[in-house]
């Protein structure tokens, strides 16, 4: 078992900034892939960033290449999220999700960011 537990959302105005991170404990060693997503009411849940806990490699949604960089210490097993240049439509409730062999098994409560134009 993997237990995340996000911390960074909040209030921000568009232009803003804000570093999200997660905070995994439990069976770590399974992990090969760290992602964070965001669920707007009415929405799907949308992919924004994923990172491999071995080689770093990254992906990003087209709605925030650019504007959003992923990353990770590996010693402390906590991801960020850095978004910078927000706008409203980031908006969500985003979420941590830790994958074991490429599926995501694992999900923190997720933390609120909300920004204002």
């Amino acid at each position: 078992q993997v237990h995340l537990v996000e911390s960074g959302g909040g209030l921000v105005q568009a232009g803003d900034f804000l570093r999200l991170s997660c905070a995994a404990s439990g069976r770590t060693f399974s992990i090969d892939t760290m992602g964070w997503f965001r669920r707007t009411a009415g929405k799907e849940r949308e992919l924004v960033a994923t990172i491999n806990w071995g080689d770093a490699g990254t992906y990003y949604a087209d709605s925030v290449k650019g504007r959003f960089t992923i990353a990770r210490d590996n010693a402390k097993n906590t991801v960020f999220l850095q978004m910078n240049s927000l706008k409203p439509e980031d908006t969500a409730r985003y979420y941590c999700a830790a994958a074991e062999f490429g599926a995501y098994r694992y999900w923190g409560q997720g933390t609120q960011v909300t920004v204002s134009s």
